[in-house]
């Protein structure tokens, strides 16, 4: 069975065209050179300092603000995310100190002294005790050190934090990679914050 569609009824100057099932819109004449020069078209007036960055942003930008849920924008510490990128995956291995294997001392000792140059050593309960100020999670900033009680009474985990609740760490189960202070796991055993 063939449906015959009606033919479309002349388009007369001034009237409304009707489309669907009375669904209309208005007929109007086309702008002028002076109509348009009398509007303010500036488009650059609309270009954020955000859109223009975003626009600029590189790969690893648009990856690590994936990995961290936060705008390309914010994320632009070149120097941090490339030492990062470099040692991803890397295995843990205890007092390891090379791609071959570290643990989450050694990764936090030569990421703060490589991106931050600041002299640090030590391992998680020494560099807890070495923190100049203790943070509340609410709080943290980007290379601020987070701190964990994992099975023991006394700190035995620490790791860098990034953004957005998310940290850099060397963990015994992936090897360095990001997790989130919000996981069950990482909530339940997190014991604070410390600022150098």
């Amino acid at each position: 069975m063939t449906v015959k569609r009606p033919e479309p009824a002349p388009v007369q100057q001034g009237r409304k065209t009707t489309f669907i099932e009375g669904i209309t819109t208005p007929r109007y004449n086309h702008h002028t050179a002076a109509d348009v020069g009398s509007r303010n078209v500036n488009i650059s007036r609309n270009i954020t300092r955000s859109s223009a960055n975003l626009e600029n942003a590189q790969s690893w930008q648009f990856k690590y603000a994936q990995l961290l849920d936060v705008p390309v924008e914010d994320v632009l510490n070149h120097k941090l995310y490339n030492f990062i990128e470099e040692w991803w995956g890397t295995p843990y291995r205890m007092g390891g100190k090379t791609r071959d294997g570290i643990d989450c001392s050694g990764f936090v000792n030569m990421l703060v002294n490589t991106v931050f140059q600041l002299s640090l050593a030590g391992n998680s309960v020494q560099l807890y005790n070495a923190v100049q100020k203790r943070v509340s999670a609410r709080d943290l900033h980007e290379g601020d050190l987070v701190f964990f009680k994992i099975h023991h009474r006394r700190i035995s985990h620490v790791g860098i934090y990034l953004e957005n609740d998310k940290f850099v760490h060397a963990s015994t189960s992936a090897g360095v990679m990001i997790s989130d202070l919000k996981e069950p796991y990482w909530k339940r055993y997190f014991a604070g914050g410390g600022r150098l």
